[in-house]
């Protein structure tokens, strides 16, 4: 794929399709495979492991097999890309809840521990997270995603899958309708990174460095308490700017923070060349 040859019609129309034939087969399958005990720890391997076997098996037919075909090529940019990204995540984090609190309409309050050890288990969920966010970039933004920006271009590709990306969080507990437009808002960020850099590292970063920082600031990630300080955000405005039960992705403020991601991606990271045909 990396040499500029793109297939013709029906054979894009395969490997795509054979791909979402391979993901969603995972997507099902191995959570019953992976009874890991916490729904977070099971749905995050489950989709690391779903979109691991569909890129290494659809590259492995169709290309040479090589990580650059997904998009984890290692290069001299890629470790400044997912330490940028992860620290533009926690910053972003950072900037959700800290600038509500300073705004006085939400606070830090002490919630009862629920965890015998939360911090051992919350350096357990930690690397689950990691797993998780490499997954949905796997998934979401790796083979066929690729391959897709090459033949159909960028826009074509990043809006449909952005709002399968949201549309795949819909299940989760206490989401809202923000919540939904949020996460597809974010999927537009994270396709416009991979397509800004050529890979997936500063997604990864983004994605794992939003996901770990919220729960340590005392905010449900995506529906999911996980307790870890002792402190949790209480909020004096309504669900429009809280997110609810389903934390502050389901909120105004997490709506405002993913737009100036986005002019921050454009001003600061280069354009590359990778999708160039």
């Amino acid at each position: 794929m990396n040499d500029g040859a793109l297939p013709d019609k029906q054979g894009l129309i395969l490997r795509v399709g054979l791909y979402i034939l391979l993901a969603s087969m995972g997507l099902l399958v191995f959570p019953m495979m992976l009874p890991l005990g916490g729904i977070l720890v099971t749905s995050t391997l489950s989709a690391f492991a779903a979109a691991a076997v569909a890129n290494a098996v659809v590259v492995r037919v169709y290309e040479r097999g090589r990580l650059a075909d997904v998009g984890l090529a290692w290069s001299p940019s890629s470790g400044r890309e997912i330490l940028t990204g992860a620290g533009a995540g926690v910053a972003a984090a950072l900037c959700v809840v800290l600038i509500p609190v300073a705004l006085r309409v939400a606070k830090f309050g002490r919630v009862p521990a629920t965890l015998e050890h939360p911090w051992a288990s919350f350096a357990f969920d930690s690397l689950a997270i990691f797993f998780g966010a490499m997954g949905e970039e796997l998934l979401f933004r790796g083979y066929a995603f690729q391959l897709l920006v090459r033949a159909v271009g960028p826009f074509a590709t990043i809006l449909p899958t952005s709002l399968i990306f949201g549309l795949m969080h819909s299940g989760n507990r206490d989401v809202n309708t923000l919540a939904i437009v949020n996460t597809v808002a974010w999927g537009i960020l994270l396709g416009y990174a991979v397509w800004r850099t050529g890979a997936l590292w500063l997604p990864i970063g983004l994605h794992f460095g939003w996901n770990v920082a919220l729960p340590l600031l005392g905010s449900n990630l995506s529906g999911f308490t996980m307790g870890v300080t002792g402190y949790t955000l209480k909020w004096n405005v309504g669900v429009l700017w809280s997110g609810g039960g389903y934390g502050v992705e389901g909120g105004l403020f997490t709506t405002g923070i993913v737009v100036a991601l986005f002019f921050a991606l454009r001003r600061l990271i280069p354009q590359s060349d990778v999708f160039e045909v």
